[in-house]
């Protein structure tokens, strides 16, 4: 069973490289309008480059990891590839915010898995978003599940609340690593090196989020165990709440999601 990946770039040289923890880098097919990355993808993982067509005729899994602005371009080019086969075969994309109709619209009916990731399935630590089409096999979308069961967490989730999903998971690494990095500069102003405050901060992040998701805690409640009346801590929160932190960080995540509704249109 081959797999095909057409656009290698953060995200998509990010999921091929969770794929290729449960599936052989020489079943791995890779194409990308940069050819200088993807020979050095290919170099460093095994990956075999492929030409379009040798990925819309030949492979079981096509995933589609190109920019929203880019779909149609790339659905002129693999239509009429992907209406000739008779076997079967499931397309994957990630793309923001384009619906798996729109995704029929350009591509033509076939079976078809809307996701989307985050940069921390490259390290095993992801979150994967998923719907999948009716046309979808449960032996195909079983298939799909087992190549992707070391990227992360898998969450399926009715099609309309993808983008919602998104903006938490797909955005959301980029809102932790300024909190990180806001730690580690207020450690900075304290005294600390910023090299040692930055591994403080990313492993309180580390340890906290482990915690929360292994007890299915609530993160206020652990807010407040943290928080010593007249301590330290509590200080700190209320420096937090006065700013607006909570309202700014519900704001970010709208934001991103009417953008997802933008790009989808």
């Amino acid at each position: 069973m081959r797999i095909g990946f057409i656009g290698c770039g953060n995200m998509g040289s990010a999921l091929a490289r969770s794929v290729m923890k449960s599936v052989s880098a020489f079943h791995i097919v890779i194409n990308d309008v940069n050819k200088e990355k993807v020979d050095a993808f290919c170099s460093e993982t095994g990956a075999m480059f492929g030409d379009l067509d040798e990925i819309a005729s030949d492979c079981k899994y096509i995933f589609i990891a190109v920019k929203p602005q880019m779909l149609a371009a790339l659905a002129s080019e693999l239509r009429p590839m992907l209406a000739e086969r008779r076997d079967g075969f499931v397309l994957v994309s990630m793309a923001a915010g384009v619906t798996t109709s729109r995704l029929t619209e350009l591509f033509g009916s076939c079976p078809t898995v809307r996701i989307m990731p985050n940069l921390p399935v490259s390290v095993g630590e992801g979150v994967v978003l998923y719907t999948a089409t009716e046309g979808v096999t449960k032996a195909d979308l079983d298939g799909f599940l087992d190549m992707m069961k070391n990227a992360g967490t898998l969450m399926r989730l009715d099609e309309k609340l993808i983008d919602a999903g998104t903006s938490v998971s797909g955005c959301g690494p980029a809102f932790v690593c300024r909190v990180i990095e806001a730690l580690a500069r207020g450690g900075e102003k304290c005294g600390l090196s910023y090299e040692d405050a930055l591994v403080m901060a990313e492993h309180t992040l580390i340890g906290t989020a482990k915690m929360l998701a292994e007890t299915k805690g609530d993160p206020i409640v652990l807010c407040r165990a943290v928080c010593s009346p007249g301590g330290s801590t509590i200080e700190g929160v209320k420096t937090l709440e006065n700013g607006g932190v909570d309202r700014l960080f519900g704001d970010a995540v709208e934001a991103s999601y009417k953008r997802n509704i933008e790009l989808g249109k």
